[in-house]
């Protein structure tokens, strides 16, 4: 978070290993292991941690939000040369399969996207701003939001993370979803 004030060196060297310990203990074990592990794994207290990261969502957005600044910068990008529903989908599938890169991150996404880290902010943002986009164009229902977008990310990723679903199991899944909010198909 870039409002937090800038910390003593000893406190910076402890996050930073916090956020190490945490990115191999997610990738290793996933998103549900014990935040004493993360703590044991760093070398440090578990109250140091719940100083930095008061719950584990605000771990794992803070060990994520780079991953994430990545993804929101790769969707606008790839938003401008495509239309606002391709846009949508491609960000829902990218969305579902960064988030299944944490074993069990998709039961928390939603916490995890409102802690307001950079990537967090960004991500968000870009779906708000594509999913705009598209109902702006009439190509999805005025009545579908952003939460709506994560829920069904959520969905997705829980479904998929379980058998190590492939690609194209996503974007089956991010398609019957999509012909669900595409507004010449909402009953009349």
């Amino acid at each position: 978070m870039t409002d937090e004030p800038a910390l003593r060196a000893d406190a910076r060297r402890n996050r930073e290993r916090i956020l190490a310990a945490a990115e191999e203990v997610f990738l290793e074990r996933g998103a549900a292991v014990s935040l004493d592990d993360v703590a044991k794994r760093a070398g440090v207290g578990i109250g140091t941690l719940y100083r930095r990261f008061p719950t584990r969502e605000a771990l794992l957005a803070a060990a994520y939000s780079a991953r994430f600044l990545k993804f929101a910068a790769a969707s606008r990008r790839r938003a401008e040369k495509s239309d606002p529903m391709s846009a949508l989908r491609a960000y829902l599938q990218e969305l579902v399969q960064h988030t299944n890169v944490y074993r069990g991150l998709a039961a928390s996404l939603g916490a995890v996207l409102q802690v307001g880290t950079p990537g967090c902010l960004a991500t968000s943002a870009e779906g708000a701003r594509i999913l705009q986009l598209a109902q702006t164009a009439g190509m999805v229902r005025a009545d579908i939001t952003f939460d709506d977008i994560v829920c069904v990310a959520t969905a997705i990723s829980l479904a998929t993370q379980q058998n190590g679903s492939s690609k194209s199991q996503i974007a089956h899944l991010v398609d019957v979803f999509v012909h669900g909010i595409d507004n010449s198909k909402a009953a009349r």
